[in-house]
Parts: C-alpha cells; sequence; structure tokens
C-alpha cells in the first residue's frame, strides 16, 4: 500500500479516484483514511485545506459517494467503485418491500419516503418533517439514518449552512441526504445490474492490487470476498 501524504482538495481527490474506497478515519488496518494521511493541523481550519469542509465537497463534485456505509463509520466511495459495492452491502429490494417483510424500521421507512421527495433535504428540515424533533426521539431518528446508510439507500448529498433571518452564517451546517439512485444518475454511475459474484470478483481485484495482507483480510470480511 502506498503511503498517501496530501495537503490538498485535488490531491485527496487523486487518492479517492486510486484507492476506491477511503475511509474518513482509520477503518482497516494498513491502508489509508482522510485522517492519517493529512496532517492533524489542517482538520477544522475552516481553510480551503480544511480535509473536514472536504468531505461535503467530494459528493457535491461527484467524486465519491459520502455516507456510513461500513460498521456505522463515514466513508467514501468512489463512482467506479460504487456500483459493485452497493451490490454486495445494498439489497435488490425496494425500501418499501423490506419494510413490509420487517427487515426496515418504521423510522427509517418514513425518512426514507421524505428523503425521496424531497433529495437534498436538510437534516434539521427532516427531523422536523418526520415529527421526531423531540429530545428523546433523537436517537430513533439517528439509528434510522444510519439504518439506511448501512444498505446503501442514502447517501450524504453535502452540508447546508444555518442562516439567521438576515441570510448570514449562524451557528453549525447541517448535513443534507439523496436516495443514493437519485444522487448516482446525477452523477453518471453505471446503473446496469450488478450480479453478486461478478461485483465480488472485481472488489477482489482492485483491493489485491493495492493493498497487503492484513488489508485484504479485513477487506474480505467486510464485503464477505
Amino acid at each position: 500500500m502506498v503511503d498517501y501524504k496530501i495537503s490538498t482538495y485535488e490531491e485527496a481527490v487523486q487518492v479517492i479516484k486510486e484507492v476506491g474506497l477511503l475511509p474518513l478515519s482509520p477503518l482497516i488496518p494498513h491502508y489509508p483514511s482522510l485522517d492519517s494521511i493529512t496532517s492533524k493541523e489542517q482538520w477544522y481550519s475552516g481553510s480551503d485545506d480544511d480535509p473536514w469542509m472536504w468531505r461535503a465537497r467530494f459528493p457535491v463534485d461527484g467524486v465519491a459517494a459520502y455516507g456510513k456505509f461500513i460498521k456505522k463509520k463515514s466513508v467514501l466511495i468512489s463512482c467506479e467503485l460504487l456500483p459493485f459495492v452497493r451490490a454486495i452491502l445494498g439489497s435488490k429490494d425496494t425500501v418499501a418491500k423490506r419494510f413490509n417483510d420487517g427487515l426496515v424500521s418504521r423510522e427509517a421507512m418514513e425518512l426514507f419516503r421524505l428523503i425521496s421527495e424531497e433529495e437534498g433535504i436538510d437534516t434539521r428540515v427532516l427531523r422536523t418533517k418526520a415529527g421526531m424533533k423531540d429530545k428523546e426521539k433523537k436517537k430513533p431518528f439517528d439509528n434510522a439514518l444510519l439504518e439506511l446508510q448501512g444498505s446503501m439507500d442514502i447517501v450524504v448529498s453535502g452540508t447546508k449552512e444555518k442562516t439567521n433571518v438576515s441570510g448570514e452564517k449562524d451557528g453549525w451546517s447541517s448535513t443534507s441526504f439523496e436516495t443514493l439512485t437519485y444522487w448516482s444518475e446525477n452523477n453518471q454511475v453505471e446503473q446496469r445490474k450488478i450480479e453478486m459474484d461478478e461485483a465480488k470478483q472485481e472488489l477482489k481485484n482492485h483491493f489485491a492490487k493495492i493493498c497487503g495482507l492484513e488489508s485484504m483480510k479485513t477487506l474480505e470480511k467486510i464485503f464477505k470476498l
């Protein structure tokens, strides 16, 4: 595995294209993460070289799908690798069918419906529309979002700034969500149906070229290769 060290957004884009899968923080042994390949001083600086700011640019620019897809951890997946990862971690059935089969929670079903109706919806707006603004409903809300990301039904599409009545920035930015299908269509991601065997072989071939033995073992577990 190449020992990457980068300092610019453009370099990060190149790394994502090369490795295909880039976690935000360490997730796979002896494998890069955005945290490990950048300087600690860059983070949360608010500058153009802040990797925390980049994470929202990648999906907006169509560089990578972004979400908590693996072990409830945030990862970036390149457009090239996305169809194969989705074939393995996602489901062939719709969210509605899985809900009817008892495989999806009621909260996740409702959030998916709202996101589908308003692609790119702000988390704050989503929580209000779902009737989950109360403090005791925060955990079920967060869990439903994790559930939908883990099944690759939704992605983080970017962030939206909180503004006051004068239109000035007021407080922390919030995450916005889209369905993975919508994001994929807008970013020219391959949409053909991919069989599980083909997807596993593609990932195996890809990671074998860039990973050592220990990294490969973890990736084989994650994707059941």
